[in-house]
């Protein structure tokens, strides 16, 4: 557990004054309220003594003020303490999300989307519940223990030791059942990101879904994980159910035997009334302390089990950082090259010793079969990945001499598969150009074949896309992405078959728009449709990872290889949709 805690104590270091304060004031609320039973005792003595009123009034007045002083202490630790936890929920919320967003994509292939919501939602308020609640009332339950202890022992000892019998007891039940309610509270945490995938999955795939008629199936299948999540629960209730009955007999028990001794030595002459009331003052005051323990117990075994499921992300290192002492991104960005370029994944290698360069400022086009490992190595230029052998050079200088994040921002990918967020259409295009104005956001959507669309929308440029673009056609999704890499102006432009939803006429239209875009800067485009690439200065041709081909359309279509193959399938399925 205590390796599990260790990444909290940054936090809760960083709030050290305030929960030094919050601590002084839990000190001093105990303290008031250990002073409570005193000025009780003494009350009780005078009364049997015979005192006056005036002196009972003066006692009176003091438990009072003893009263209010304790409710202001409280007022004050539980304000400080508690808004520390919320403090420290929100920082480790940030940092998490930060964190997240610094790992590869092979970490979401592997992770899915409803676990990591849940670890950065359901596991983050159990985490607050252990720094708020659960160390404050574990402090204050064992600083109140230990001074109403101190105080019955200083007036009779026998009946003090009486009065925490259950103390060992209570221990092995703690130690018992705490590591049970540990090992509960993980598995109903899965289960929960259980759920938590399944109905992220089924809201993003509901089209997939109704087009296979499954609702149904979904619907027992989200019955089953529903009711595992249920089971789960009920097992742990059956344990806290046992367990907090269990402390609470312990200590009835003790309170009778106290009551009993007590009460005994009354009659007997040996103890004054007033001890004795006090002694049952502190046995109702040692009540919550004891019972508290089994529900701080609870609290903290939750906490450990969710930090230790927080810690699996943050200790998860991204693959990629920037180095030490990063070089200066050239301006302009200069020629990449790309030297025995490899890269292998689980399923296979994707690129084999790939030597290429692509001059500043030249238009380059990426061709190949469907696998051939083209998104692979555009994807190695903004350092989405890096190769597992060989290197790529930026302006002469190996890419992870320079900080990732730089030379991400003179770089715009419109990429295979368009993701758009739910919001307007406008904000969509604008996605990281915080300056953009409206009349740039209308000029790139011009630019991408986008404008005459949005017109016909009923709210513009202000219409809800809905998550991940779903109001939107698959040709509209490629074209507002292409306009969100247009409005960033990049230095280096990368279209990732970003055509390949529209129609052969509309894909004209765009890219006689962009004649003037690709001016100037360096454009990699990748296609399967010659058309898209024949204007290109050179075209690549991949083949299982492999250079097979270079050179422009006439080269390569006079040269009878796998590119001839391709434009002449392509020439004859125009024909053939002319007829």
């Amino acid at each position: 557990m205590r390796k599990t805690l260790r990444p909290l104590w940054p936090y809760l270091w960083s709030h050290r004054r305030r929960m030094a304060a919050g601590m002084a004031a839990l000190v001093m609320k105990d303290v008031a309220g250990a002073a409570l039973p005193l000025i009780i005792r003494q009350a009780v003595d005078e009364l049997a003594s015979g005192a006056g009123l005036r002196r009972v009034a003066a006692i009176v007045v003091f438990l009072l003020g003893g009263a209010a002083v304790k409710g202001v202490f409280q007022f004050t630790m539980r304000y400080v303490l508690i808004g520390i936890s919320r403090d420290i929920e929100f920082d480790l919320r940030n940092d998490l999300f930060r964190h997240l967003l610094r790992l590869p994509p092979g970490f979401y292939q592997s992770h899915r989307t409803g676990d990591l919501m849940a670890r950065a939602t359901n596991d983050l308020n159990a985490v607050r519940m252990m720094v708020g609640p659960g160390i404050m009332y574990w402090t204050e339950t064992s600083l109140t223990f230990v001074l109403a202890l101190a105080v019955m022992l200083s007036f009779d000892w026998q009946l003090a030791l009486l009065a925490v019998l259950p103390a060992p007891l209570v221990s092995v039940a703690v130690v018992y059942f705490g590591q049970r309610i540990h090992d509960r509270f993980e598995k109903i945490q899965e289960r929960f990101a259980a759920i938590s995938s399944r109905v992220q999955e089924n809201f993003s795939g509901v089209r997939m879904i109704r087009a296979y008629v499954q609702e149904e199936a979904e619907l027992r299948r989200f019955a089953a994980l529903n009711r595992d999540y249920i089971r789960e629960n009920i097992r742990l209730a059956r344990i806290s159910g046992v367990f907090q009955p269990l402390l609470e007999s312990l200590i009835g028990l003790t309170f009778l035997m106290v009551l009993w001794a007590g009460g005994m030595r009354v009659l007997e002459g040996q103890l004054s009334l007033g001890v004795f009331v006090m002694f049952s003052t502190y046995m109702g005051l040692l009540i919550w302390p004891m019972i508290a323990l089994g529900w701080v117990i609870n609290l903290m075994q939750r906490g450990a089990a969710s930090m230790g499921r927080i810690n699996q992300l943050l200790e998860a290192a991204p693959s990629i950082a920037p180095p030490a002492r990063p070089a200066p991104v050239p301006v302009p960005l200069g020629d990449l090259e790309f030297h025995g370029v490899r890269v292998e994944y689980p399923a296979g290698i994707a690129l084999d010793g790939v030597d290429l360069r692509i001059a500043s400022g030249s238009t380059v086009a990426i061709a190949g079969h469907t696998g051939c490992g083209k998104s692979t190595l555009v994807s190695l230029i903004p350092r989405l990945l890096d190769p597992s052998a060989g290197q790529v050079l930026l302006g002469g200088r190996d890419l992870r001499e320079y900080d990732p994040a730089e030379v991400r921002r003179r770089i715009a990918l419109v990429p295979q598969e368009t993701f758009l967020f739910s919001a307007t259409i406008a904000e969509n295009i604008a996605f990281g150009v915080e300056q953009a104005t409206p009349a740039d956001i209308h000029r790139a959507a011009e630019i991408a074949g986008l404008a005459g669309d949005i017109a016909g929308f009923p709210d513009g440029y202000q219409t809800m896309v809905g998550e991940r673009g779903l109001t939107l056609s698959g040709g509209q999704k490629q074209r507002t992405a292409i306009a969100r890499a247009l409005l960033r102006e990049p230095d280096l432009l990368i279209l990732d078959d970003a055509l390949s939803a529209v129609d052969t006429e509309t894909e004209e239209r765009i890219l006689s728009r962009l004649t003037d875009v690709f001016r100037g800067r360096t454009v990699i485009l990748i296609s399967h449709r010659v058309s898209t690439i024949r204007q290109a200065e050179r075209i690549v041709v991949l083949d299982r990872g492999k250079i097979v081909e270079q050179g422009t359309h006439l080269e390569l279509a006079a040269r009878g290889g796998y590119y001839a193959d391709l434009y002449q399938k392509q020439l004859l399925e125009e024909e053939l949709d002319a007829i």
